[in-house]
């Protein structure tokens, strides 16, 4: 006879991890409209689980909002990931992932709204875009493609650069998502030392997500956009 206590523990551990998921949408949903003060019942009330509940999963509200956050940047890490070629020139690896971003501000909205809010994470966190970035700078130094003193300045004047992007994006919804991203990373390429010539690499690097290596993009928060058509 099968011992249905496996079978009990399974259905338990599905609906703690349903709640915990549940907990973790909600809170995005706050930082994304950037709530951070509000009460936990509101949050359990939004996720639809009782206040006992949350205490399962959380010892407090900061420790629920730096999972939500977490839970982003591994998101974006992975997207980050599927980008990356064995080999490839590691400017070009940059370029790839900053104008790939840039374009997230309005076609994930969710996500974006989440960095924004939490823009200091974006830049500093150790996961997510930020040590990806670092490797890439440290790389393309290494090879001689960026002329850069100090890789951590540098990964913070880019994290500037693309918050001040998402910012403009969000207040100025008309632009041209593409050519906004585009011309951005030129700039921080161009500013890293890149010659000019060669900055136009960023011309002919894949950023939109219908891309072959970008096609697991999240669905959830998926927003039309206008696009050029060239790329």
């Amino acid at each position: 006879m099968t011992d249905p206590q496996p079978a009990a523990e399974n259905r338990l551990e599905r609906r703690k991890m349903r709640t915990r998921a549940a907990l973790v949408r909600a809170a995005q949903t706050f930082v994304a409209a950037g709530k951070l003060n509000v009460p936990v019942l509101e949050i359990t009330q939004a996720a639809d689980v009782g206040m006992g509940s949350f205490y399962n999963h959380f010892h407090s509200k900061e420790e629920l909002f730096q999972a939500a956050v977490n839970e982003v940047l591994d998101e974006l890490g992975a997207i980050l990931d599927k980008l990356t070629a064995e080999g490839e020139d590691p400017a070009e690896t940059f370029a790839r992932s900053f104008r790939l971003v840039g374009r997230l501000f309005i076609e994930r909205p969710a996500i974006s709204r989440v960095l924004l809010n939490t823009r200091l994470t974006l830049i500093s966190a150790n996961r997510g875009l930020a040590p990806r970035a670092l490797r890439d700078i440290d790389a393309a130094v290494r090879a001689g493609r960026f002329s850069v003193d100090d890789p951590m300045l540098a990964l913070a004047v880019a994290g500037g650069a693309l918050m001040g992007l998402g910012q403009l994006l969000h207040d100025q919804p008309e632009r041209d998502v593409a050519e906004a991203a585009d011309r951005v990373t030129r700039d921080v390429l161009v500013m890293f030392g890149l010659p000019t010539r060669r900055g136009r690499l960023y011309r002919r690097l894949p950023g939109r997500t219908h891309d072959a290596r970008s096609q697991d993009l999240p669905r959830s928060a998926k927003a039309p956009t206008r696009f050029n058509a060239s790329s």
